[in-house]
């Protein structure tokens, strides 16, 4: 079975909107490109590696709508490899409406998503959902994922869309690795999908937290 994998950059309150540019999602927000000062070498080469094995595209309509006018005309800019990459493999939209798939590879999910997401698991090994708030919210909420990269910048903008907009069921999250941190203060933050839901405890115990020996 192949994996979900959520690709996320978010502020310090957990804002996802609009990271790239102030043209990507501009409705009343005027914070649009606010990750562009804070990309780094060491972010840049993080995301690259991250992308590693991923052969399937999984978008929200207007994160597609802007990828599908960006990526085919960047394969000899200084993207090139991602360009490559996402311009080569299937590309998944999940959308209510009639989204323009002349992007070549672009396939339209149908009504049932939570069905079509677990169908796409046993088509694809990596499967890349990037930005996509309105759909990352379904994943979480229907616990459709594997994989969670959390990018978190230090800045905090008080509006915008939230990464977790009261969409996510109660889950817990299993650290993968140790965080990377960058130059300029971001954390890659990379969690795989636990079992079962959050327990509770009381913190005047004295053995809080401690597992069974």
């Amino acid at each position: 079975m192949g994996m979900i994998h959520i690709d996320l950059f978010a502020t310090l309150d957990l804002v996802g909107q609009a990271p790239g540019g102030p043209e990507e999602d501009p409705d009343g927000f005027p914070f649009g490109g606010w990750q562009a000062p804070l990309f780094d070498e060491t972010v840049g080469r993080h995301i690259g590696a991250g992308m590693e094995g991923m052969d399937a595209l999984l978008l929200g309509r207007r994160t597609y709508d802007i990828f599908a006018a960006y990526w085919p005309n960047q394969a000899d800019g200084v993207d090139g490899g991602i360009a490559t990459l996402f311009n080569g493999i299937p590309k998944y939209v999940a959308s209510r409406g009639n989204p323009d798939l002349s992007w070549a590879g672009s396939m339209q999910l149908g009504p049932d998503l939570a069905g079509a997401v677990r169908e796409l698991r046993d088509k694809h090994q990596h499967v890349h959902v990037i930005g996509s708030l309105n759909l990352v919210q379904t994943l979480l909420r229907e616990r459709l994922f594997d994989r969670l990269d959390l990018w978190i910048f230090p800045i905090t903008l008080g509006v915008g869309k939230k990464v977790f907009d009261g969409g996510a069921a109660p889950a817990n999250l299993v650290l993968l690795e140790p965080p990377v941190t960058s130059p300029k203060g971001a954390v890659l933050l990379r969690y795989g999908l636990g079992e079962g839901t959050p327990a509770t405890g009381d913190m005047q115990r004295e053995d809080r937290g401690v597992e069974p020996s």
